[in-house]
């Protein structure tokens, strides 16, 4: 077997790692998640979550990917004399195809909308454009053409593709974000959207909380790439001498950063045409923006700068949904690097072009059970780190890093054992109930977490004997 694939500098890692984390979630996603919970009373549970939730997870996610020095599968296998370990790699790799069944179709999207941007093909009547290629023939056509230049990028290699493509990707996305919103400043009527996305009501976080919290955890998790084994096949091919949490700190920060920039460029430009923030739903990118720019003069040029980032932002993170499943076909089978993309997307071809001809399907995938599936994951991977892999964890955390930060390690894995599981059980919970239509009291919602966590506490146990077959160092 030909020696595994490692990044040729730190900055590539955290590069691709910002690009993964940065994608949809944070362009597309997040804008309209803000719109439909509240605004700013979204943003401040969000940000919390990030801090929170988001970075020990992230953490704890690289922590099982450099230990284990392979794909999702391989590194529970390797890590855990458990035959039940493994399967939690093999939801993560499923987890990551069930997002790209619907993100390579709104990555088609993206390309249509850039191309349009070009020839002014929505300026007419930016709702019916919209209506026209969101799902249909052309909508699978746009979405094989994304996996094609996904694909192609996958194909490369770690080095020559995924880095190469990332060192190119990030800086130019960052700066034309910034270039946006410092131009979406200047737009008449402007305020009410700073209003909407950054003024603190405390009124309507404390009545909403719980309502937010769903959606919230869902897009941290979503946003950062944890839970899918994305971040885990990444951390994968890094090297023992890096700081994991160093290097979270800078994605989760970066990646925070673009978020809000879109945040500060979107909600300006709609309200600064007297559109409502909320309207469009998962459409709103296109829909809502289209007709701003519509209205806007030079908007054409707006429109192809705009639609460029978000291609750009789509590519980058589906490249590393994407790698997931190729390195498990090439740790754990021996399948060729170009011989496994090519698999891996004509699955994703036929699966993402049913999701693009049925609308209902794509609501299901993208919202809800996307939501879950990470929510989920996690779980998975927080309660290994914390339960499992306890002491060759708080290694694995300190490989890398000077003593100041090594002194978090004892602290994060408390975090990572006690507090995440809680919080993403409540999560789960509470999810489950709304999507069910079942309402439950607190304190039943704080009975059944409690009483979960028992139950898997137990389930565990039999899965905390490990076999550590790679050393921290």
């Amino acid at each position: 077997m030909s020696e595994r694939e490692t990044w040729s500098t730190n900055l590539g890692f955290v590069l691709a790692a910002i690009g993964s984390a940065v994608g949809l979630g944070n362009i597309w996603r997040f804008p309209w998640l803000t719109a439909e919970n509240g605004g700013s009373a979204f943003l401040v549970v969000y940000l919390g979550l990030i801090v929170l939730i988001g970075v020990p997870g992230l953490i704890a996610e690289f922590v099982i990917g450099r230990r284990g020095r392979r794909d999702p599968v391989g590194a529970f296998r390797a890590l855990s004399d458990s035959r039940w370990w493994p399967f939690v790699g093999v939801y993560a790799v499923g987890t990551t195809m069930l997002i790209l069944t619907f993100y390579s179709v709104v990555g088609g999207w993206i390309l249509r909308y850039a191309v349009g941007s070009l020839t002014g093909a929505y300026f007419a009547d930016p709702g019916a454009y919209f209506e026209s290629v969101a799902f249909g023939p052309s909508a699978v056509a746009a979405h094989l053409v994304f996996l094609a230049i996904v694909g192609a990028i996958i194909a490369a290699g770690v080095g020559d593709g995924i880095e190469r493509s990332s060192k190119a990707m990030m800086p130019a996305i960052a700066v034309l974000l910034v270039g946006l919103a410092a131009w979406a400043f200047t737009l008449p009527g402007s305020a009410g959207g700073y209003e909407f996305f950054l003024a603190f009501d405390v009124g309507t976080l404390r009545a909403n909380f719980l309502d937010v919290l769903g959606p919230a955890a869902g897009q941290a998790l979503f946003t950062l790439s944890v839970g899918a084994g994305s971040m885990l096949t990444y951390a994968s091919y890094l090297g023992s001498d890096e700081s994991l949490p160093g290097d979270a700190t800078v994605i989760a920060v970066a990646n925070t950063a673009i978020g809000v920039l879109t945040g500060l460029v979107v909600f300006p430009l709609l309200f600064s045409q007297g559109l409502p923030a909320g309207s469009g739903g998962e459409g709103a990118l296109f829909y809502a923006l289209a007709e701003a720019f519509v209205t806007l003069p030079a908007g054409g040029i707006v429109a192809t700068l705009f639609f460029g980032v978000v291609l750009l932002a789509a590519v980058s993170s589906a490249i590393s949904m994407l790698e997931a499943p190729v390195a498990y076909l090439v740790d754990e089978h021996g399948v060729g690097r170009r011989r496994a993309t090519l698999g891996v997307v004509a699955l994703l071809a036929a699966t993402g072009s049913l999701t693009a001809l049925e609308p209902a399907a794509f609501g299901l995938l993208a919202g809800t059970l996307a939501d879950l599936a990470l929510t989920i994951g996690l779980l998975a991977f927080v309660v290994f780190v914390g339960w499992v892999l306890g002491r060759d964890a708080v290694a694995e955390f300190r490989s890398g890093t000077g003593a100041s930060v090594g002194a978090l390690a004892e602290p994060w894995r408390a975090l990572v054992a006690w507090v995440l599981p809680a919080f993403l059980a409540f999560t789960l919970l509470t999810s489950v109930a709304s999507l069910a239509g079942v309402s439950l009291g607190l304190e039943l919602r704080l009975a059944l977490t409690v009483g979960a966590l028992l139950a898997l506490r137990t389930l565990v146990g039999a899965g905390r004997e490990r076999t550590p077959l790679v050393d921290a160092d």
